[in-house]
């Protein structure tokens, strides 16, 4: 039975158990949520020793890092540096968004080095291998597309971004509205592309149900992609990218019928003063599901620091209620990140996360900055760095300079007031 199976029948699994306990609420509600839906636990049943994670209502905000490699840069040893980075920093979760190499074999060494969830887009294998075979993305089969489905839970991947939403009438609504930057999901790209040419539904919605019986086979967690996001604040909060999530709040209600656990993604580029409706109007539609989303961007010129457009975007929305924050790097919309651009990326995603936690009442989240506080007014330094969102960089750089006044920093020195008013 899958775990909205098991939930259901007031049974509650090891997982569910240690989800509890990592997030220090009762059993008994995390079952709850994962009956109603409102809570996931991504793990696939032929995944032995990864942690539990909850994504979901009432837990921790939790991050996702995207790695993987593309046509232009190839290396297993630079994505394993990444998946170190990534988990370094305190990443949730992971994806694999590899495009370029042996993808089963760059897959299979995170897999095997991953002790979180993993996600990955299974169109992007099957595109690559039909590109392969010197044929267009285009004359990619449906077939092909469900096979690679099918292998990559095989194989253990635990969580599935799957463009079902990305329908005919909804791109035929795209294009008589009108865009600035179009279609900027790769995926959907792909799916838009390939029913204009063949004249056909997206197989993704059309066979919706036979991913569900693969998803519930495997205990895959269906993340619910959103093909038609906006890719610039001009375009947020369209028709498209609207007509989009209804449709997937229909398959979301498909696939709780038929035990399999889902999510849902959302944009993208969004104003500060849309944020937090997109997430209300978004939780609305999708029936309370976790949602997952990437940023949301803010702003459309701050490339090179876009890690904090998305985590300002990222602090409002989860405070609205989003549950999942797929981290954005420097080097978003420049470059293929690397380890560096990673760790960063994950800790900015943490750091909104965090804040919307202490909002939303989050079991622990105030008491860790509590104890920070008090720490810092005791200048007890070691225990300042314990409750520190990030230990390595608070002591890298408590050591480049150390000031001579006993116990304080070189802010201030002696007159530190903190040790002043002791």
């Amino acid at each position: 039975m899958t775990h909205i199976e098991q939930a259901k029948r007031n049974r509650i699994t090891r997982d569910m158990r240690a989800v509890a306990r990592d997030e220090h609420v009762d059993a008994v509600a995390v079952a709850a949520g994962i009956a109603a839906g409102t809570i996931v636990i991504p793990r696939n049943k032929n995944r032995r020793s990864i942690k539990a994670v909850g994504v979901g209502k009432g837990l921790r905000t939790k991050v996702n890092a995207n790695i993987g490699t593309s046509p232009d840069h190839i290396s297993l040893a630079d994505e394993k540096e990444k998946l170190e980075a990534a988990l370094a920093a305190g990443a949730d979760a992971l994806m694999d968004l590899s495009i370029g190499g042996n993808l089963k074999k760059i897959r299979r060494m995170i897999l095997d080095n991953c002790p979180v969830p993993l996600g990955t887009v299974p169109i992007y294998q099957a595109a690559c291998e039909t590109v392969s075979r010197g044929s267009r993305i285009t004359a990619m089969d449906a077939e092909k597309l469900f096979d690679v489905i099918e292998q990559q839970a095989d194989e253990g991947v635990d969580f599935m971004t799957v463009h079902c939403g990305v329908t005919r009438d909804a791109v035929s609504l795209l294009e008589r509205q009108g865009r600035l930057v179009g279609i900027v999901s790769r995926g959907g790209s792909f799916l838009a592309r390939w029913m204009r040419k063949n004249k056909k539904e997206n197989p993704l919605y059309e066979q919706y149900d036979r991913l569900l019986k693969i998803a519930a086979k495997y205990e895959v967690t269906l993340s619910l992609g959103d093909g038609l996001r906006p890719g610039c604040i001009h375009d947020a909060s369209d028709g498209a990218q609207i007509a989009e999530l209804s449709i997937l709040g229909e398959l979301v209600l498909r696939a709780r019928a038929a035990g399999v656990q889902t999510m849902v993604e959302g944009p993208g580029h969004v104003p500060l003063d849309q944020v937090q409706a997109n997430v209300v109007l978004a939780k609305r539609l999708i029936h309370d599901a976790p949602l997952y989303l990437l940023g949301p961007l803010v702003t459309d010129i701050a490339a090179g620091y876009d890690h904090i457009t998305g985590a300002i975007g990222g602090a409002l929305a989860a405070s609205a209620g989003a549950d999942f924050l797929c981290y954005v790097t420097p080097a978003e919309h420049l470059h293929l990140p690397g380890p560096d651009d990673v760790y960063t990326g994950v800790i900015a995603s943490r750091i909104a996360g965090h804040a919307a936690d202490i909002v939303k009442n989050v079991s622990g989240a105030r008491v860790r900055d509590y104890n920070m506080s008090k720490y810092r007014k005791a200048l007890d330094w070691d225990r300042q760095e314990k409750f520190a969102l990030d230990p390595r960089r608070f002591a890298a750089e408590r050591k480049k300079m150390i000031s001579q006044a006993a116990g304080a920093c070189t802010m201030c020195g002696e007159f530190c007031a903190m040790k002043e008013d002791r």
